[in-house]
């Protein structure tokens, strides 16, 4: 996937919310160095200060941990059969830090809830919460580097999603639900989109209804702004949902996210939502300002891993998670092989290790 990093024109409010975010976030950092802000998937040492900073920042709070659920007590799935761990100890940095499985048009309808229970079920053996990222809605990706190969139906959609909810069914797992698909609503790229507001409210209630907490996404800070985020998060189920989550395979800092993620929060609360969460992706955003320039979303060359995942309960904030796969390519750009491979120069960049 490669969202769209600037804001769009079409929608009310977007040059005022730029302007207030670069303030909010100046004054988030303020007292740190302008290079040490957090990334999006993973964690360089000059970051470790600033990763303690923003999450102290996003509550002073601290949510009790409640036996009854496990998510709050054990740790998140490191999947021994991902691309990354299987790259050799080279890649240890990537390998063996949790990140979802992403669930896509290659599971079909007819293997899906076969594949997702096999998944869960090596995260249960290794007593640890699975994590997955549910990525099939009609149109996904609008036509760029991550579209499906072949028009996928709304009905087609409902029953996909609902085995894939089969599959996940008792297994406490957390899922991130179709990055993107909300943020490009209204873009004149998606043309063959169908209901998605529609298909979003249905997935997220079957899949909460499996009992997994859903993570509807909302972009991130540089694309919609909070109050077009709030109406579409709530018509997409945010009520039944844990919660939403921001900048996934982008490499916004995490202070100018939780600007964002707060904002959010204020306005779905002006439409009656509360008791909302939410999660960073910090996967790629290591780099900080000096990060990757607006207009370089595809395989940014400047990004670098950001904050290691970790679930806090802090307040709102759930925690950081990597939901884009370091180390998979976003497609045919910046030198990439196709979407969702394995690049190991990819890797590497990310890592600060390419020569």
């Amino acid at each position: 996937m490669t969202s769209p990093p600037t804001l769009v024109p079409a929608v009310r409010s977007r040059a005022v919310w730029a302007t207030a975010l670069s303030l909010a976030g100046a004054l988030l950092v303020a007292g740190s160095p302008s290079s040490a802000t957090p990334a999006p998937e993973r964690l360089t040492p000059t970051l470790a200060a600033v990763g303690a900073t923003t999450t102290a920042a996003t509550s002073t709070t601290v949510e009790p941990r409640r036996a009854g659920d496990p998510r709050r007590t054990r740790g998140l799935f490191v999947d021994p059969l991902m691309k990354a761990a299987q790259a050799g100890s080279e890649f240890d940095r990537i390998g063996k830090r949790a990140q979802p499985l992403w669930i896509t048009d290659f599971y079909t309808s007819a293997t899906v809830e076969a594949d997702v229970r096999r998944y869960v079920a090596r995260a249960q053996e290794a007593k640890k919460t699975p994590l997955l990222a549910i990525y099939n809605i009609p149109d996904r990706d609008c036509g760029l580097y991550s579209s499906q190969d072949e028009q996928i139906t709304d009905a087609y959609y409902r029953s996909w999603v609902t085995k894939a909810a089969a599959g996940l069914k008792g297994s406490k797992a957390i899922v991130i639900l179709e990055p993107d698909a909300l943020p490009f609503i209204d873009n004149p790229q998606c043309t063959g989109r169908g209901d998605r507001v529609g298909l979003m409210r249905f997935a997220t209630k079957v899949l909460t209804r499996a009992g997994a907490w859903v993570y509807i996404d909302a972009g991130h800070s540089g694309w919609q702004p909070p109050d077009h985020m709030a109406v579409l998060l709530k018509r997409a189920g945010i009520g039944m949902a844990r919660g939403f989550s921001s900048n996934v395979a982008n490499s916004r800092t995490t202070p100018d996210e939780v600007v964002y993620t707060r904002a959010i929060l204020a306005e779905l609360k002006k439409r009656g939502v509360s008791g909302v969460k939410y999660v960073i992706d910090t996967g790629r955003n290591g780099a900080g300002r000096n990060g990757p320039e607006n207009g370089d979303v595809c395989n940014p060359l400047a990004a670098r891993l950001g904050a290691t995942p970790r679930l806090v309960f802090k307040g709102a904030f759930d925690g950081r998670l990597w939901v884009k796969n370091p180390g998979e390519s976003d497609g045919p750009c910046n030198g990439g092989p196709a979407s969702g491979e394995w690049w190991p120069d990819g890797a590497r960049r990310l890592m600060g290790t390419l020569d």
